[in-house]
C-alpha cells in the first residue's frame, strides 16, 4: 500500500494557474502509474489526467487538454499536476491516486489501489 499527501489547492480566480503536488511514501513509487481525478459537488469522481510510471505517457481528459499537465519526479518519489487557464467549471475536490500493479496503467477509477486525501481547488469568477 501506498500513502498519498497532497497539497497546493486553493482559490484562484479564473485564467489563473495552480499547481497541486502529491508526495507519496510507503513502495517503489517509480513503478506505479499515477493520476489525478476531481470530485465537484453533487457529482461523480471524474478521471482528470494519469502519468505513466515512466513519466514517458501521458493521458487527459478532454476537458483539461491544453489547459492542464501531468507530470512526476521519481527522485522525489512526487507527482504534480499544473493547472492553467482555470475555469468555475474546474472547482473541484482534487485526489492523486496509484495505481494497482507495478508497471500497469492508469484510465480511470478501476485501475486505482490507493487514493489521496484530497484538496480542494475553487475557481471565482
Amino acid at each position: 500500500q501506498v500513502q498519498l499527501v497532497e497539497s497546493g489547492g486553493g482559490l484562484v480566480q479564473a485564467g489563473g494557474s495552480l499547481r497541486l503536488s502529491c508526495a507519496a511514501s510507503g513502495r517503489t513509487f517509480s513503478s506505479y502509474a499515477m493520476g489525478w481525478f476531481r470530485q465537484a459537488p453533487g457529482k461523480e469522481r471524474e478521471f482528470v489526467a494519469a502519468i505513466s510510471w515512466s513519466g514517458g505517457n501521458t493521458y487527459y481528459a478532454d476537458s483539461v487538454k491544453g489547459r492542464f499537465t501531468v507530470s512526476r519526479d521519481n527522485a522525489k518519489n512526487t507527482v504534480y499536476l499544473q493547472m492553467n487557464s482555470l475555469k468555475p467549471e474546474d472547482t473541484a475536490v482534487y485526489y492523486c491516486a496509484a495505481g494497482r500493479r507495478s508497471r500497469g496503467v492508469v484510465t480511470g477509477s478501476a485501475d486505482i489501489g490507493s487514493w489521496g486525501q484530497g484538496t480542494q481547488v475553487t475557481v471565482s469568477s
